[in-house]
């Protein structure tokens, strides 16, 4: 670097005039962090300001870069769309490993995954449920069989079942 350019250079760091900045190069050996130091020592510039750390409180304003806070709230809604597929693949895993099982006169007449029931209610909702309903008075038992305890749906199904039974009972005393 040329000795006008170092000039240039610590003028516009020091906030000094050129002849300053000269002065102060020609008297460090034309080095610029010992003409930084030298403007400095003579009180021609200020050095940086210090920093001081507390433990007391005082609640101050806080800035936050744009970059910063668009990088966190990314951050949070990749968050939220992970748990989201982690709660989607549980759901779909439960569904997969357990089944729906249609028992007619304690003969198991269907065994089909729960997934294929959601998909079957979300598509043909109109047709199914009246069978299902029809298959609870023609003497058809609904339960869930698979890896997970499925007692509290199997015990919906069971009082759905009784209550079939009471209705047909009385039907017949009509």
């Amino acid at each position: 670097m040329e000795q006008l350019e170092k000039v240039e250079k610590l003028r516009a760091r020091a906030n000094v005039t050129y002849e300053e900045a000269k002065e102060a190069l020609e008297a460090s050996n034309w080095d610029l962090l010992d003409a930084m130091v030298y403007l400095e020592k003579s009180g021609k510039t200020q050095g940086p300001s210090r920093e001081t750390y507390s433990t007391s409180y005082e609640e101050q304003t806080q800035y936050v870069s744009v970059k910063d806070k668009v990088k966190e709230q990314k951050e949070a809604d990749d968050n939220i769309f992970r748990k989201l597929g982690r709660l989607v693949g549980i759901v779909i895993r439960k569904c997969l490993d357990n089944s729906l099982c249609v028992k007619r006169k304690e003969k198991e007449i269907l065994r089909v995954p729960i997934v294929l029931v959601v998909i079957a209610l979300v598509l043909m909702w109109q047709i199914l449920v009246p069978a299902l309903i029809i298959g609870l008075f023609l003497g058809c038992q609904y339960s869930f069989e698979g890896k997970d305890n499925l007692n509290e749906a199997n015990k919906v199904m069971e009082q759905a079942s009784k209550m079939a039974d009471k209705a047909k009972d009385e039907f017949k005393k009509l």
